[in-house]
């Protein structure tokens, strides 16, 4: 199997889960270049977005593909989800590792005030 069956099928196994359980799914995906994440309803409907590509977050960093830009993208995502009224979620790391870029984006998102 390779690698990204691999990832997309434990991606899948976390999915069904989360909607079992009925929560808010925070839900983060990365390329080498940018990394992004939403907040998705179980009604598959995303409530908040952010990502490396948008203009506020262009301002302040110069690549996307980095530690530095995954705390921005945390921090972005969890402010946006505390307008909306969103602080309980739980995190879907897409089949990625816990590890590097996506627990950075995590441990920002949790300093913003976001609980999963």
């Amino acid at each position: 199997m390779d690698k990204k069956l691999a990832r997309l099928r434990r991606a899948r196994r976390t999915r069904a889960l989360i909607k079992r359980l009925g929560q808010m799914r925070f839900s983060v995906h990365k390329t080498p270049r940018h990394i992004y994440a939403q907040i998705i309803a179980p009604s598959s409907e995303v409530l908040a977005s952010a990502s490396s590509l948008d203009k506020s977050f262009k301002q302040n960093q110069q690549s996307g593909g980095n530690i530095e830009a995954a705390k921005l993208v945390g921090q972005l995502i969890a402010t946006r989800a505390k307008a909306v009224g969103i602080t309980q979620v739980a995190f879907d790391r897409s089949g990625f590792k816990y590890h590097g870029r996506v627990k950075a984006l995590a441990d920002a998102a949790r300093e913003q005030g976001l609980v999963f």
